[in-house]
């Protein structure tokens, strides 16, 4: 059974559900809790991924406690009437924890995709941290990004054995999607940026600061263009429109498409983002990140120098942007083309795995 609920769950997942529908092996049943609707269904429909089970259980205005006692009960009914052998989610978000706690609860094994990533800060990312942190306590088969995510999980007692270094899935889903005319380095003068804000954290106040820097970098920089996908949360749309509405160098529209959205990172010169998926896929497309959060749990990224923390402080901003803009040795230092996130093979190795793990030999897979 796997499991999705977010549109990067769907953008992560789709490879792994691709190659587990063609494994020859592997019965397949697909839930969707649907904790976002219609961007979830945007990229499942993009990837020709059918839902066996939809749980649909977004409602407007949803608390963590509704939306976690829900998906519990929710899936738990799916695994009693599926009887799954596995059950299998990924990342960090509410549909992940309870889609391995509900297997916990009925003593199947759990496998997550996208494994030991950390900041150890409960509250930074919230409520992902803990989220992370939890599914791994009751998790059989970690499949882990990197070699960095392998080491947290042996630092908190996790068996080598149950651990495998697949690359991310995200790289995979990249690489299905991006147009060939695109995939290159930028030329031409720095000036456009994507931007993207959708984390808890960066409610109210950071986003105010994060609004601050876009506003002085519009007047202190003419040329710069800024498209900005606002997510759909009433805490960011209704700032994203209020202050920047009808300004004719920012382009505010509703959320992209996966394939628009690849294409429009692409297309930019750099990003500015405080997404975790933008972390891993820009990198691969040479283009520089600049992070709107005080930690990561994907280091990789900012030790390898493709990516940089600037957090929400107005000043840290502007001074980052502007330094791309116009340093062209700090551009061509961040915009490398290193991908630390994989090789785009991720799925492959996970379902390998598992048929290794199930003791699925050649002839029985065919």
């Amino acid at each position: 059974m796997l499991v999705v609920g977010t549109r990067p769950e769907a953008i992560k997942m789709a490879p792994v559900i691709k190659q587990a529908q063609g494994s020859g092996w592997m019965d397949c049943c697909v839930v969707a809790t649907a904790q976002h609707r219609h961007l979830l269904d945007q990229v499942l429909a993009q990837f020709g991924v059918a839902v066996d089970h939809d749980l649909n259980l977004m409602t407007a205005g949803q608390t963590l406690a509704e939306i976690t006692s829900r998906s519990i009960a929710a899936l738990d009914r799916v695994i009693e009437m599926e009887q799954p052998e596995l059950v299998i989610a990924q990342g960090d978000t509410t549909t992940t924890f309870t889609a391995a706690l509900a297997a916990f609860y009925r003593g199947i094994p759990f496998a997550h995709v996208e494994a030991g990533l950390r900041t150890s800060d409960l509250q930074n990312p919230f409520p992902e941290e803990f989220n992370r942190q939890a599914t791994s306590k009751i998790t059989r088969f970690h499949f882990a990004p990197t070699e960095g995510a392998r080491e947290a999980l042996l630092a908190e007692g996790v068996d080598p054995g149950d651990i495998l270094v697949t690359g991310n899935t995200v790289i995979d889903a990249l690489l299905m999607t991006v147009s060939p005319d695109l995939a290159r380095r930028p030329t031409g003068r720095v000036r456009k940026m994507l931007l993207t804000i959708h984390r808890r954290e960066n409610f109210g106040e950071p986003l105010r600061k994060v609004g601050a820097a876009i506003r002085e970098l519009l007047a202190r920089e003419p040329d710069l263009q800024i498209v900005w996908p606002v997510h759909p949360n009433p805490n960011v749309y209704a700032y994203a429109h209020e202050q920047f509405d009808g300004h004719p160098r920012v382009k505010l529209v509703e959320p992209l498409e996966y394939a628009e959205f690849v294409n429009a990172m692409a297309d930019a010169h750099f990003i500015v983002t405080d997404s975790g998926g933008v972390q891993e896929e820009a990198p691969a497309l040479a283009r520089p990140v600049l992070v709107l959060r005080a930690t990561t749990e994907r280091p990789e990224a900012i030790d390898t120098g493709v990516a940089r923390l600037v957090g929400t402080d107005t000043q840290a901003i502007v001074m980052a942007v502007q330094s791309l803009m116009h340093d062209t040795g700090v551009y061509a230092g961040m915009a490398k083309g290193i991908s630390p996130y994989g090789d785009g093979k991720a799925a492959g190795r996970i379902i390998e795995r598992l048929a290794e793990s199930f003791a699925i030999s050649e002839g029985s897979k065919k």
